[in-house]
């Protein structure tokens, strides 16, 4: 009998390919300049990606509004009420028809890179991002008062969590990459790498780390040298030169931090009222961005400044010297527009729109101090760029973000100071007064209670389920006390008694029990506890954490809620102690400890 071959083993029955991706995935896991060289690449690619669709709304508003050369659509004369009408209609149907397909399909909605990192530990679906990003698209190229920014950094996160999650990267790894992807998509976007790289820190990963410095920075330098290389970035920042600052700057731009972030709570509350106004008249999902369109178009009729994301309408108002009453007026419509197009259905982001805003919001603030408070007016100069870091901070939720934004599309860090005082001061009225930026308020009307990208997701991970003890002692609930003695000796602790259907009535300390039986007769269910407070497989720890606080009970019984059977059994020691090494992994990779 001749031998038999010994089998091979696994890596050599492993293709070249497969064993050169595991490779990869051992060197990353080991290797931080081998994560940063990854986080470079995704930076690339979302570079490329901002281009593309750079390109292509460009391409879009030139042949249908007839702009001259190198001049944006918002930034036209005037524009042809008919072409406004039948391009924002006409998207606006192939919108609803989206929508309308994916509702059929029962398809859930995409997870933005900020929902990614705070509750599913970076995991994001390429083919919904890429649907989302055709929406922001489709809706910028017709001109919708909406940016691609959302788009962007949709696209730029989800290339990073695709790719992390091909090479199964460790969670934390995946967070990094999905910020990076982000931060690299808006540091092209801007030519802009330290906004990049912070909006990447502060918005979407939702701290700073030691860790993710490397590889969010390298992604986002990569970015904005690959867009300088192949395109002119699409929303760079220009201003005018600054005057030299002086101490009366410091008030008067605090006065202005207080009034962008008022500005900037009400304009994220009446977008959660103008999408529960639309919702309350039942129109269908497939006509609803019509309304928006007609609600633009007719703004578009009155100035084309309404129209895209605004950013030559941001460059006219700075450099003409409008007066208070017109840049109220553009501020008026651009927030109505702004409004109209998010809460009908149009999909992209206020990141642009924000800065237009806090310009106007600015400029004429100025001037209303040269006319009533001379001696503390300030360089127009500083309170338009102060406007645009201290509203986009508060609709954002970015300061250093947006403070860096500002600085560096001036190249002129001389008002670095008052502006970082004053963009962190709105940020901090805004976040006590309300709590939330624009991304993460519209999840929070959506049923989140997330507040910022900060990793919460291992607390949905911690199930009861998993921790659970199965298979609970139990008794029936009409045996008596003598019986039940006899079934269960002093050693024990909890019982739980179900009825003859098998639905849990309550739990019995077996000593107490004991103890009773002793002293006269009595039936068990006399000494049930907790009968209406119990666990089941699906709640996370922190919800089960606040259900033993309430019982002040050691031990609680876990029932299938569709039979009311019990199916386990969990102690507050374990859980607690479970909960606490989960918290204690989370904040050491926060700080970039693994």
């Amino acid at each position: 009998m001749q031998p038999t071959s010994p089998e091979p083993s696994n890596s050599l029955r492993l293709s070249p390919f497969a064993r050169f991706l595991s490779g990869l995935r051992a060197s990353l896991r080991a290797n931080e300049f081998a994560l940063v060289a990854v986080a470079a690449l995704v930076g690339c690619l979302a570079a490329l990606c901002v281009a593309a669709m750079t390109q292509t709304a460009t391409f879009f508003h030139e042949k249908i509004y007839d702009l001259p050369f190198d001049v944006r659509l918002s930034a036209a004369s005037r524009i042809e009420p008919l072409a406004a009408f039948s391009a924002l209609i006409v998207a606006g149907l192939i919108l609803g028809a989206m929508e309308t397909w994916r509702l059929s399909r029962k398809i859930r909605s995409a997870v933005d890179p900020v929902e990614a990192n705070a509750l599913r530990g970076g995991r994001m679906s390429l083919r919904d991002s890429l649907f989302v990003a055709l929406q922001t698209l489709v809706s910028n190229s017709a001109g919708a008062s909406v940016g691609l920014e959302a788009g962007y950094a949709q696209v730029g996160a989800v290339l990073g969590s695709t790719l992390g999650q091909k090479l199964r990267l460790r969670r934390n790894d995946l967070r990094l990459l999905v910020a990076a992807g982000a931060a690299a998509a808006i540091a092209g976007a801007f030519n802009a790498p330290l906004t990049g790289a912070f909006y990447g820190f502060e918005v979407v990963l939702g701290s700073y780390s030691i860790s993710g410095a490397a590889p969010i920075f390298a992604a986002s330098i990569s970015g904005t040298l690959i867009t300088r290389l192949i395109a002119s970035a699409p929303y760079e920042i220009e201003t005018p030169p600054l005057e030299p600052l002086v101490w009366s700057s410091y008030v008067a731009l605090i006065g202005l931090a207080a009034l962008t972030s008022a500005l900037g709570i009400l304009v994220m509350r009446a977008a959660g009222s103008a999408e529960k106004a639309l919702d309350a008249t039942k129109v269908a999902p497939w006509f609803r961005p019509v309304i928006g369109a007609v609600i633009v178009a007719c703004l578009a009729s009155f100035t084309p400044q309404v129209l895209g994301a605004g950013h030559g309408a941001l460059a006219l108002d700075i450099a003409t010297d409008y007066p208070i009453a017109v840049l109220v007026a553009f501020l008026g419509v651009k927030i109505v527009a702004c409004l109209s197009s998010l809460a009908s259905g149009f999909r992209g982001g206020l990141f642009f729109a924000s800065l237009l805003m806090g310009a106007l919001v600015g400029k004429a603030y100025a001037l209303m101090l040269a006319q009533w408070a001379p001696s503390l007016a300030p360089d127009p100069s500083l309170c338009v760029l102060a406007g645009m870091a201290t509203l986009g901070a508060v609709i954002v939720g970015g300061p250093l973000t947006l403070s860096f934004l500002v600085l560096e599309g001036v190249e002129d860090f001389s008002a670095a100071s008052a502006i970082l005082a004053a963009t962190i001061a709105a940020n901090l009225i805004a976040r006590s007064t309300f709590g939330y930026s624009f991304s993460t308020w519209r999840l929070h009307l959506r049923g989140e209670t997330i507040r910022s990208a900060n990793d919460i997701g291992w607390i949905e991970e911690l199930k009861v389920g998993k921790l659970m003890r199965p298979g609970p002692a139990t008794a029936p609930d009409w045996i008596d006390l003598d019986a039940f003695c006899e079934l269960f000796p002093v050693s024990g602790d909890q019982v739980a008694l179900v009825e003859k259907g098998g639905r849990y009535v309550g739990l019995v300390n077996i000593a107490e029990a004991h103890a009773l039986a002793q002293q006269q007769e009595g039936w068990a269910r006399s000494l049930a506890r907790h009968s209406d407070l119990w666990l089941t497989p699906e709640m996370n720890a922190k919800t089960a954490m606040a259900v033993f606080d309430k019982a002040e009970a050691d031990l609680l019984v876990v029932i299938n809620p569709a039979t009311g059977a019990p199916v386990g059994s969990l102690t507050e020691t374990y859980l607690a102690r479970r909960y606490a090494e989960k918290a204690d992994a989370a904040a050491r990779n926060a700080i970039g400890i693994n």
